[in-house]
């Protein structure tokens, strides 16, 4: 029989995958470029919206893991011919992921200062910070939304939709912050930082309003609330906390190198928000593999195709791979004119290109991570995913990081730290896969 693993197929779902995937990072990578530029306070906004939008994706990581079970379980049934079986699942699922978010984003709403003074943030910063998560942060269970709509897009093998609504996001939210930021000459006042923050609440909720709209019309899958509970809900809640548990450790790396970089200084916030940005990009870029590793994953899964899903981790490894590589080129290349997308700032500046180096060596690593990340939440190993991180991040990158604090590196030890926190998922991700599936491939 001829594998359905072939590199048409991979891109068919990789490439739409990658550019709803940057949706997101791009969107902060906007407000970064265009907040860094503000004319009064630069530095402080620039400063906040990075306090801010680290947090904010804690936030979303956090609880959007339901993403990635929705799309497991819909791409499983359907391998095994299921998908009838299923149905009153992604409703169930949904309606608790926004329960959760508006019961966070209400419990945040009266401590924000307190949030952000746990993050160093003091002065003109804090209040920046105060004002833009003010407004940024109603846009929580609109994103949480679009997520758990795009994993179902996955799950049943389409990646376009979900690309289609990334894309009407990103290129309003670009347009918004020219027009909010700066303002508009005898119509519209600059808003500054708030502008910024304003631009992506109304950019997240036209892409709310989209993914509502297509899984209506393109697909079966009713949002219509039915009882009695689904037999898999369990499994997807189970699946969902040990991805919740996995993304606090994510984010406990992401937030302490944040509180590192700040307590160093203004610059080195700075520069430490493009970095984040750019490697986020980076990360989202290349987890278009990941993603059709996922979605393909979990149908070969379905359909106990052993063989083509190994072959489907060898490809899209080597895919994502010359992908990095691509990137690391374009990054060597436009090294300086990067730094300038975001700030004039001499002193940002200088930090940042202090650290990109270790930033774009890092990229294969990051690679081998994100792509066998997404093969593995396909698969439904979210308990290894989980026991991975909490070993990168507990063993590896917080003794780096106060190892970096102890002997002086700066922001470079924050981002050394980085480096050897991805080695380690990446290395743990190799070893199971090859333990589990090769046997597995042998017998079959």
């Amino acid at each position: 029989m001829k594998s359905t693993v072939t590199l048409k197929r991979i891109n068919s779902l990789a490439i739409p995958a990658t550019v709803a995937g940057i949706a997101e990072p791009l969107l902060s990578i906007t407000d970064t470029a265009i907040v860094g530029n503000i004319p009064v306070d630069g530095l402080e906004s620039l400063a906040a919206a990075g306090i801010v939008g680290s947090f904010l994706s804690m936030l979303i990581w956090v609880l959007g893991q339901t993403r990635s079970a929705i799309s497991a379980i819909i791409s499983q049934y359907l391998g095994a011919g299921k998908l009838e079986e299923v149905k009153t699942l992604p409703a169930q699922a949904i309606y608790l992921n926004i329960a959760l978010s508006v019961l966070i984003l209400l419990s945040t709403v009266f401590v924000i200062r307190e949030i952000f003074e746990l993050l160093n943030a003091s002065g003109k910063i804090l209040e920046y910070c105060i004002s833009y998560y003010s407004i940024r942060v109603w846009g929580f269970p609109l994103t949480l939304f679009v997520f758990a709509v795009m994993g179902i897009f996955r799950g049943l093998q389409n990646t376009y939709w979900p690309m289609v609504i990334a894309i009407t996001g990103a290129v309003l939210n670009v347009i918004l912050d020219f027009l909010l930021v700066y303002g508009v000459d005898g119509i519209i006042a600059p808003m500054y930082l708030d502008g910024a923050a304003w631009a992506s609440l109304i950019a997240q909720s036209v892409m709310a309003i989209m993914a509502l709209w297509l899984l209506w019309k393109k697909t079966e899958i009713s949002l219509v609330l039915k009882f009695p509970i689904h037999p898999e809900l369990g499994r997807l809640v189970i699946m969902s906390l040990n991805l919740f548990v996995r993304a606090l450790a994510l984010n406990t790396a992401l937030i302490l190198a944040v509180r590192e970089a700040t307590a160093l200084g203004d610059k080195f916030i700075g520069a430490h928000t493009i970095a984040i940005n750019l490697w986020l990009f980076s990360a989202f870029f290349i987890d278009g593999y990941g993603a059709a590793g996922n979605i393909m994953g979990g149908r070969l899964l379905g359909e106990k195709n052993y063989a083509d899903l190994w072959l489907l981790a060898k490809k899209i490894v080597k895919y994502g791979i010359y992908v990095s590589l691509v990137l690391m080129a374009v990054s060597f290349l436009f090294y300086k004119p990067i730094g300038r997308l975001f700030s004039n700032e001499e002193l940002v500046l200088n930090a940042f290109y202090g650290v990109f180096y270790i930033i774009i060596i890092g990229l294969p690593i990051n690679t081998i991570a994100f792509v066998l990340d997404g093969v593995f939440k396909g698969l439904g190993e979210m308990k290894y995913l989980r026991n991975t991180l909490l070993i990168a991040t507990f063993l590896g990158f917080i003794p780096v990081l106060f190892l970096g604090r102890y002997l002086g590196w700066g922001l470079a030890g924050i981002w050394v730290a980085f480096t050897l926190w991805m080695l380690i998922r990446g290395g743990a991700l190799v070893l199971k896969f090859r333990r589990k599936f090769r046997p597995l491939l042998q017998n079959h």
